[in-house]
């Protein structure tokens, strides 16, 4: 082989390499189930509570998006408790700031598959409380009211220390 062919030939093998370790890590991550923060002011007048998904950012640009210039949070899926697809959610809120949708749910356990900024896709258990907001924050450094009152016990953290959510009251 010659120099060129060598090195093409360790790059490869590199990056495959390092993409098939980062799908591994993801798949062994057990994360505690996300709730809302408990008490609340109430965030609708439906039975039903809410889920906010900040997901990883879109790789690619969408250039027909209201404004190409700011990122978008990459779309997810909501699955039963028990694994079953339930909904696939276009994470674009469609106004000027391109939030992240609002998600109106029934009561219950539900399982988030979405993209995490540095882990790819994840399984995240969450929990929907009447008239709650859960909220994750996938897309890495999110901004959290109220973040002081986090502590050990009561935040749901990645492997890095990033805190995603706080826990359901049922794991506290």
């Amino acid at each position: 082989m010659n120099k060129t062919a060598e090195i093409y030939f360790t790059f490869i093998v590199t990056a495959t390499g390092a993409l098939l370790s980062g799908c591994a890590t993801c798949n062994g991550l057990a994360l505690d189930t996300v709730g809302p923060l408990l008490p609340q002011p109430p965030a609708a007048n439906s039975p039903d509570g809410i889920l906010i998904v900040y997901s990883a950012y879109e790789a690619n640009a969408d250039f027909n998006s209201r404004n190409p210039d700011l990122p978008e949070y990459s779309d997810y899926k909501i699955l039963t408790a028990d694994g079953k697809p339930l909904q696939r959610v276009r994470n674009n809120s469609g106004t000027i700031l391109q939030d992240p949708v609002s998600v109106e749910l029934p009561p219950g356990k539900y399982q988030v598959i979405a993209c995490a900024n540095g882990y790819r896709n994840l399984i995240v258990p969450v929990m929907i409380e009447t008239q709650q907001s859960t909220v994750l924050h996938l897309e890495g450094g999110g901004f959290w009211s109220g973040e002081s009152a986090f502590s050990q016990p009561n935040a749901v953290r990645l492997p890095d220390g990033q805190i995603i959510g706080w826990k359901a009251a049922a794991n506290l």
